[in-house]
């Protein structure tokens, strides 16, 4: 079995409801969204890194 299922299984509403709350505690409100701008960048740009990575490959076989 996948470790990622397996982690996911044991993850409840009740657990989901506690990281968003401490998440918002830490956090507050005005940041998250910037906090997410960040993360949907950073997963952009690898993306981006892995596409041209795989077309250099591609190119020098």
């Amino acid at each position: 079995m996948n470790t990622l299922t397996i982690f996911l299984g044991m993850i409840g509403p009740w657990q989901i409801a506690i990281i968003v709350a401490l998440v918002l505690l830490m956090f507050g409100g005005k940041k998250i969204p910037e906090l997410m701008r960040g993360l949907g960048t950073g997963i952009k740009e690898f993306k981006d890194a892995t596409k041209t990575e795989e077309e250099n490959n591609k190119t020098e076989e």
